[in-house]
Parts: structure tokens; C-alpha cells; sequence
């Protein structure tokens, strides 16, 4: 066998796992979300910046603001879902480099000190660190479903200010009845690897 992974924890994160669209109304809790982060905090980025931020929408006030602004089709799975993260990216992510980054504490000036630098970096990472986070919710036995249908500007006003950029909405908790699409197919090795 190739991968040192435990095949159960292979199908847990990946072969199983499936975007969610319904959930049961079992709660997701503040630990459950602590030990998702301090799992996935680890995932390597760029100079070891940290741009992701997640805006937890707990409240029934805050929620109804929120669904607002999801495509009809995300609204009613979007209201229903146990919790509701904003996934952004923070475009001043750079001050906290010459902390994250001690080897090179410079870098917070000599590669992000142009706006359009850092939001082109902020982009970039805190998307793998979302990419992680969604894994990270697989490996609590919670299911995910990450979604980009909404109005981003909108979400932007609502719930962040100018320094943030929505990445997308991720619904969270337990798989509910009829939770998943049939699995879509995947692209084969040899359609994506090449050797040079």
C-alpha cells in the first residue's frame, strides 16, 4: 500500500466524503470548532501566513441575514444547517508575519507592502487554508458543505469590512437524510499527471 494513511480515515476525508445538503439539527460545538482549528492551523501556506478568517453565524438574527444573501437554491439548506461559517480572507494578513514568520520577519514589507500583493497571496492561502478547514471538518465525523452561490459584496457588507474578501459559505453538522448527490465522476491520473 502507497499511502500510510489507515484506509478508514482515507474514506473519512476523501473517498466517502461527499458535499452535504441536508443535516440533522444536532448541534456543532464551540469545542467541536476549536478542535477542527487546532487541527488545521497546521496546513502549510506561503511564508506561514494565516489570511483565512472564519465568521461562526450562530445566531437566529444573523442567520436570517446571511441566507439574504445565498442563491435561492443555498437559502433553505443554508437556514436549516446546525452551524454556518463565513470563510474570508483578511488582505492585512501582513501584519502578523513578522510573528508567524520569524526566519525572514521582512517579508511583511518586502513582498506584501502593496495592496494588491497581499490580496493576491490573501487569496491564494487562505484558500488552501479552507480547502483544510473542510477537511479538518471531515476528521471531527461533521460533513461540510462548502458553497461560492451567494452575493459576495453583500456578504462582504453584512458580516466583514473592506480588509476581507468572502471565500464562501461552508454549512456544517451531522449528514441528515437524503444528504448526498450521487458521486460525480473524477478526472483519471493520466488526464491530470504529466512528466517532464
Amino acid at each position: 500500500m502507497s499511502l500510510v494513511l489507515d484506509p478508514a480515515a482515507q474514506d473519512l476525508l476523501f473517498r466517502e466524503a461527499r458535499t452535504a445538503n441536508t443535516f440533522t439539527d444536532e448541534p456543532v460545538t464551540e469545542e467541536q470548532v476549536q478542535a477542527i482549528y487546532d487541527l488545521v492551523k497546521y496546513g502549510p501556506t506561503a511564508f506561514n501566513q494565516t489570511p483565512l478568517r472564519i465568521t461562526l453565524v450562530r445566531s437566529a438574527e444573523a442567520r436570517e441575514r446571511l441566507v439574504q444573501h445565498m442563491a435561492e437554491g443555498n437559502q433553505a439548506k443554508t437556514a436549516a444547517a446546525p452551524l454556518v461559517a463565513i470563510l474570508s480572507a483578511d488582505n492585512e494578513f501582513h501584519e502578523e508575519l513578522p510573528t508567524l514568520f520569524p526566519a525572514f520577519p521582512q517579508a511583511k514589507d518586502v513582498f506584501f507592502s502593496e495592496r494588491a500583493a497581499r490580496e493576491n497571496a490573501a487569496g491564494m492561502n487562505a484558500a488552501l487554508q479552507a480547502a483544510y478547514f473542510i477537511v479538518g471538518v471531515r476528521a471531527a465525523g461533521l460533513a461540510a458543505g462548502p458553497m461560492t452561490g451567494f452575493d459576495f459584496e453583500g456578504v462582504r457588507k453584512e458580516f466583514l469590512d473592506d480588509d476581507h474578501t468572502p471565500l464562501m459559505v461552508v454549512n456544517i453538522g451531522k449528514p441528515g437524510a437524503d444528504a448526498w448527490y450521487p458521486r460525480s465522476p473524477r478526472l483519471a491520473y493520466d488526464q491530470v499527471i504529466t512528466t517532464v
